[in-house]
C-alpha cells in the first residue's frame, strides 16, 4: 500500500477484532510476544476464513477471541479467568455466542455477560446474561 489506497472493510474488521482481543489480553496482563503472536496467527487464519464468507466480518472478534482461548488452554491453562465467581474452582469465561454479532464473554456458573470482547479492563460483577 502506498498510503492513498483504502483499507478494506475485510481488513478493517480484522485490525478491529484483533484490537478488541488484545485489549482483553492487556486488560488480564497477558499480551507477552508469545500470546501476542497467538492473536496474530488467528487473525491470518481468519483472514482466508471471512475472504471466503464476507458476510462473516461481523463474527470475526468472536472467533478470534476463541482461537486464542484455544491456544492459551494448550499452552499455559484457561483464560479469561471468572472475575465473578469468588468461590468454588477457577474457570474460564466463555464466549458468546459462539458464532454471531456482539460477542460477549460469559460466566455459564453465574449465568451472566460478564463484558464484551474487548471489555475485560471495565468488568465488574457482570450483568444477567438472556
Amino acid at each position: 500500500m502506498d498510503g492513498t489506497d483504502p483499507i478494506s472493510p475485510l481488513e478493517q474488521a480484522l485490525h478491529a477484532a484483533r484490537a478488541l482481543v488484545l485489549a482483553d489480553l492487556v486488560a488480564r496482563e497477558v499480551a507477552e510476544a508469545d500470546v501476542v503472536s497467538m492473536v496474530e496467527e488467528s487473525v491470518a487464519q481468519r483472514r482466508w476464513w471471512v475472504e471466503q464468507w464476507p458476510e462473516g466480518a461481523g463474527f470475526l472478534a468472536g472467533l478470534i477471541a476463541q482461537d486464542v482461548q484455544d491456544s492459551l488452554l494448550e499452552r499455559y491453562g484457561r483464560w479469561p479467568l471468572c472475575p465473578v465467581c469468588g468461590s468454588g474452582d477457577p474457570h474460564a469465561l466463555e464466549v458468546e455466542p459462539e458464532l454471531g454479532p456482539d460477542p460477549h464473554w460469559v460466566c455459564h456458573k453465574a449465568g451472566v455477560k460478564v463484558a464484551a470482547i474487548g471489555g475485560l479492563g471495565r468488568a465488574a460483577g457482570g450483568t444477567p446474561s438472556s
